[in-house]
C-alpha cells in the first residue's frame, strides 16, 4: 500500500483534521472507504481494547488472512483487507481528538459538518473516482446516520455496523431513564485518553511511533477548556430537546443506498438504531442485516468482511454483482445455546409476524394466552427483586423475532416509578438461558425501560408493538392511583424448542443474573452490560409498585411471534 499519515482536510471554519490515508499501489481513480471519530486513527486494536483483541485473534483467526494486522484500529476496516482489492481507506481523527486540533464535542453538529466536508474533500483528490463509503463499528455507524441525512453529494453507500441512531432513546436515556455508567467510562476511557493535546502523556502509535493525541502536549487545563462535560450535558437535558436531536438524524432524508447491521445483542445501544434506521429512511435501496455474537466481532470475520465488500463493490465500483437482488432483511436466527442460523426475509418487521399477547396473572404470578376472568394485584418493593409471570412450558417449538412492547397498569406508593422490564426464557427445569451482549456474557432475551412521568405516548409515531414516549415533559403521579403505561421492548430474536418457558420480570432496578458478576476493565457485568442506570432522587422511586391485571387492568406482553408452518 501507499499510506499516507496525518494528511490535511481543511475545515469551512479553518481547522485541519488529520487523516491517514491507505491506497492502492497502481495509479488509478479508487473509490473511498472513510470513517471520522475520536479513538485515535493511529491507536492499534490492540493497545485500545487488549481483551477484545484477544478475542478477536482467538476466535476468528481467519483476520490474518490477507493481512499482517498492523494497521488494525478498533471498530473501522482494516485497509489491508481492502486496499488490495481496490479501495482507498481513509480514517480521520474527529476534531479534537487524536491528531486534530479543536474543541471537543463528540456527535455534535459541528462534527456531523466535519464528516460531511470530510466525504466531499475525499471525493474530489485526483485518485479517488468521486464516490464514497462509510463503514464503521458503533461510533463509526452512529455518526453514518446524521451525516446521511444531510445528503452529501459524493456519499455513494453506507454501512452502519451496530450503531445506535437516536441519541436520547438509546444512547442518554432509555425510557427517560438516565444510562450515564457507560457514557461516563466510556468518555474518559475511550475519548478523553486521546484527546488532542494530550500529547507525551498518551499511548505511542506502533504504527507510525508517534504520539497518537499528538503532536502538541496541553496543560490539563486546556484540555478541559477545550471539551465538553459529556456526562454534565446530559444530566442538564433530561428531556428530549434540541441537544439530542441534533445528535439524531431525520431517517425521511436519507436516501443513499444503506447496508445496517445489528446485533441481537446489542440491547442498551445499537440495536434499535439499526432496526429504525432500516425500518424510516427513505432509502429505495437498503437492507437489514442482524447477527450475534459479540459485537465487535463479526465485523472483521470473513462473513462480515465478504457482505460488506460484496455491498460496496456494487455501489461504489459499478459492479454487477447481484447485491441488488438480495434478500432485503437477512437474519441470523437465534437458537439457545449459542448456535445461529441464517434466514432471509423480506421486510422488517417480518410480514407474517403473529402479534401474541401475554396476560399477566398478578394473583399467581404467571402468563396467560387468555384474557383473565378476575382482577387481582401484586406489589413488590422498587428497589427489590420485582415480580417474574412464568408462562406454562410451550406446547410446541416457538420463535420470537421483531420487536415487543408491554402495556401494564401500575400504581406506585411515591410519585414516581421506573419500570424495568426484563424478558427472559427458561429451560424445561426452570434455569434462565443467556445470551452474549456488547462485553456480557449472561443478559436475558430483552429489556425493556420507562419512567412512569414520561409515559405520555406520540400517537402519530407510536405503534401497539414500538411504542414511541415523546420524552418532552415530567408528569408526575398521584400515589396509589392507577395507570395505564406503554413500554418498549427491544428487538429481540429467539427459537425456543417445546418444553421450554418464558418469563417477564417486572422491577426497579437494572436486571442482575443470579450468578457471579464479571469484570472487564471499569465495567462490572452482571447481566445488564454497562448500561447501567442511575436516579438523582432515590425517594421518587425507591417506593412500593402494584401491577394490576384482570379484565379492567390488562396489563400484557405483546411478542413478535413467529409461525413455523411458513418458515423459509
Amino acid at each position: 500500500m501507499n499510506v499516507y499519515w496525518d494528511a490535511g482536510i481543511k475545515m469551512d471554519d479553518g481547522v485541519v483534521l488529520r487523516a491517514d490515508i491507505f491506497r492502492p499501489i497502481e495509479e488509478g481513480r479508487y473509490p473511498a472507504i472513510l470513517s471520522y471519530g475520536p479513538y485515535g486513527k493511529g491507536l492499534h486494536f490492540k493497545d485500545a481494547n487488549a481483551a477484545q483483541w484477544d478475542y478477536l485473534v482467538s476466535n476468528y483467526p481467519e483476520i490474518y488472512e490477507g493481512s499482517s494486522c498492523k494497521y488494525m484500529n478498533l471498530e473501522t476496516v482494516d485497509p489491508e483487507m481492502w486496499v488490495h482489492d481496490g479501495y482507498a481507506v481513509i480514517r480521520v481523527d474527529s476534531r479534537g481528538a487524536g491528531r486534530s486540533p479543536g474543541f471537543l464535542d463528540p456527535l455534535s453538529e459541528r462534527e456531523t459538518e466535519d464528516l460531511y466536508n470530510c466525504i466531499e474533500w475525499a471525493a474530489i483528490q485526483e485518485w479517488s473516482n468521486g464516490k464514497v463509503g462509510l463503514a464503521g463499528i458503533s461510533y463509526y455507524a452512529v455518526n453514518q446516520w446524521t451525516v446521511a441525512s444531510r445528503n452529501p453529494p459524493h456519499l455513494a453507500a453506507m454501512c452502519p455496523w451496530e450503531g445506535a441512531s437516536d441519541f436520547y432513546r438509546e444512547v442518554s436515556h432509555h425510557g427517560g431513564l438516565a444510562s450515564l455508567n457507560f457514557t461516563g467510562i466510556w468518555y474518559r476511557n475511550s475519548v478523553l485518553r486521546v484527546q488532542h493535546g494530550v500529547g507525551v502523556r498518551g499511548p505511542i502509535s506502533s504504527m507510525t511511533g508517534d504520539y497518537v493525541a499528538g503532536p502538541e502536549t496541553l496543560p490539563e487545563d486546556e484540555l478541559r477548556r477545550n471539551r465538553v462535560d459529556m456526562v454534565e450535558l446530559i444530566k442538564a437535558h433530561p428531556f428530549d430537546d434540541e441537544f439530542h436531536r441534533k445528535r439524531s438524524p431525520d431517517f425521511s432524508r436519507i436516501n443513499v443506498p444503506l447496508l445496517s447491521c445489528g446485533n441481537w445483542g446489542g440491547m442498551g445501544l445499537h440495536l434499535r438504531g439499526n432496526t429504525e434506521g432500516y425500518a424510516l429512511s427513505s432509502s429505495e435501496e437498503k437492507w437489514l442485516e442482524i447477527h450475534g455474537r459479540p459485537h465487535w466481532a463479526e465485523f472483521y470475520s470473513r462473513y462480515g468482511v465478504t457482505l460488506m465488500k460484496r455491498f460496496f463493490e456494487h455501489y461504489l465500483k459499478g459492479v454487477n454483482n447481484g447485491f441488488e437482488k438480495m434478500s432485503r432483511v437477512m437474519l441470523w436466527i437465534r437458537h439457545p445455546g449459542g448456535r445461529y442460523v441464517l434466514r432471509n426475509e423480506n421486510e422488517w418487521p417480518i410480514a407474517r409476524t403473529e402479534w401474541t399477547k401475554l396476560y399477566l396473572d398478578s394473583s399467581t404470578h404467571t402468563l396467560s394466552s387468555r384474557m383473565l376472568d378476575m382482577e387481582s394485584a401484586a406489589e413488590y418493593e422498587a428497589m427489590g427483586s420485582g415480580l417474574t409471570f412464568l408462562s406454562n412450558p410451550l406446547p410446541e417449538d416457538m420463535e420470537i423475532t421483531g420487536p415487543a412492547s408491554a402495556k401494564l397498569f401500575i400504581s406506585s406508593s411515591t410519585v414516581d416509578a421506573d419500570i424495568f422490564l426484563i424478558l427472559r426464557a427458561f429451560t424445561p427445569d426452570v434455569k434462565e438461558v443467556h445470551f452474549f451482549d456488547f462485553l456480557d456474557p449472561h443478559t436475558p432475551i430483552g429489556m425493556g425501560w420507562l419512567r412512569a412521568s414520561h409515559r405520555r405516548l406520540d400517537t402519530q409515531k407510536s405503534k401497539e408493538w414500538r411504542p414511541y414516549h415523546t420524552h418532552d415533559r415530567q408528569e408526575l403521579l398521584t400515589p396509589g392511583e392507577i395507570y395505564e403505561l406503554d413500554v418498549e421492548i427491544w428487538p429481540t430474536c429467539i427459537a425456543l424448542p417445546r418444553g421450554f418457558r418464558l418469563g417477564l420480570t417486572v422491577r426497579g432496578k437494572d436486571y442482575e443474573y443470579a450468578g457471579v458478576p464479571i469484570r472487564v476493565g471499569e465495567f462490572t457485568l452482571a447481566g445488564s452490560g454497562p448500561f447501567l442506570h442511575s436516579r438523582e432522587a432515590m425517594n421518587n422511586y425507591s417506593g412500593n409498585v402494584t401491577v394490576y391485571s384482570g379484565p379492567q387492568y390488562s396489563s400484557n406482553v405483546l411478542l413478535p411471534v413467529i409461525p413455523q408452518k411458513n418458515q423459509m
